[in-house]
């Protein structure tokens, strides 16, 4: 092992930075228009902003004239105009324009990092990299489904995002949550780990059965609910996290580290209508517009769950901050694979 690696391994795993290699979300499509924003990874601050033709670029947040936010600034045709002095700079972070530039001057040769973006999947994916992109964003194959009804959350935690990953992974918390869980008494049963993600296989009592038209009703009224066994999957797919419950809900948490003690994250719950077949036969426009309706469905509950952890989350970073030496007592050992590959993966970045 080299010194590296032993630094890596030994270090406290609230103090790992971030690969650095992979695609974060920073915004939902429908955050970013022609009026750029500030977004942050890992303390690296970027302007995000919509071209003329709509389409998405992110420029390092200053400008090289005086320092200050280009995110502050506005779009004019496909550059960004700091809001200063109005610097334009292109897509590629170069001056591509100064208001005030004299006939015998040449324009500054200052310039900007500029990151790649994807749009997917209703998100804005970035890669904070200094390397060319090697991997995918992953995929929300639910998003623009049919079959499968969408709801997003936004979490915003003063933690670092290990606890957040603790807390997904970790199936014996939903005592916590009571009446907003949507399954009781999980059980892990195996667990599965590689360089680029862990799989915590738990089987799990599921309040819902999302089987006839009828049981949707199970969404709404407590009372018609009835547990019944159904497996539950969780994977931290790194950077990020997917869960499912049985065949009718999926779950993904996409991660957007900021700080030591700061992260965001999109939390977006899918409930499945693969079991209504006569659904499927009825006009596309008419299930797109089922699908768009029935967005949000799940809002109440999932805030709900956001504010449970979140609450939880940061009392643990606080603790920590306290007292770093002090030493937790954990019996799941899916967290333990967890924080092995937290590891490995700033060792790789």
């Amino acid at each position: 092992m080299t010194s590296l690696s032993q630094t890596v391994q030994n270090r406290d795993v609230r103090q790992l930075g971030i690969n650095p290699n992979h695609w974060y979300v920073v915004a939902r499509s429908s955050e970013v228009t022609n009026k750029p924003i500030n977004v942050v990874i890992w303390q690296q601050a970027m302007a995000l902003y919509r071209d003329s033709a709509g389409k998405i670029h992110a420029l390092e947040d200053r400008c090289p004239h005086r320092q200050v936010k280009l995110s502050h600034g506005q779009v004019v045709g496909n550059e960004l105009e700091c809001a200063y002095h109005g610097w334009r700079f292109n897509s590629a972070g170069e001056c591509a324009a100064v208001p005030y530039l004299a006939e015998n001057q040449k324009l500054p040769n200052c310039q900007i990092r500029h990151y790649p973006v994807k749009e997917q999947d209703g998100f804005i994916w970035l890669f904070p990299g200094d390397t060319e992109p090697s991997v995918e964003p992953l995929g929300l194959p639910e998003w623009e489904h049919l079959n499968y009804i969408a709801t997003v959350s936004v979490i915003n935690t003063q933690a670092h995002y290990s606890y957040l990953i603790e807390n997904l992974m970790d199936m014996y918390h939903g005592h916590l949550h009571q009446d907003l869980q949507a399954w009781a008494e999980a059980s892990l049963q195996d667990l599965d780990e590689d360089d680029h993600r862990v799989d915590a296989h738990y089987i799990a009592q599921s309040y819902y059965k999302i089987d006839k038209i009828w049981s949707i009703s199970q969404l709404f009224f407590p009372a018609f609910r009835k547990l019944h066994p159904e497996p539950l999957d969780v994977s931290y797919v790194y950077p990020h996290w997917v869960s499912t419950l049985g065949q009718d809900f999926k779950i993904y948490c996409l991660l957007c580290p900021i700080s030591e003690t700061e992260t965001k994250a999109y939390l977006i719950h899918f409930t499945s209508l693969n079991s209504f077949w006569r659904l499927h036969k009825l006009p596309v426009w008419f299930r797109r517009f089922i699908k768009d309706s029935l967005f949000g469905a799940a809002q109440k509950l999932l805030d709900g769950l956001v504010i449970q952890d979140v609450e939880m989350i940061e009392e643990e970073q606080q603790a920590y901050l306290q007292n770093p030496q002090r030493r937790n007592y954990e019996l799941n050992r899916a967290l333990v694979s967890v924080q092995r590959l937290m590891r490995s993966q700033v060792e790789q970045g």
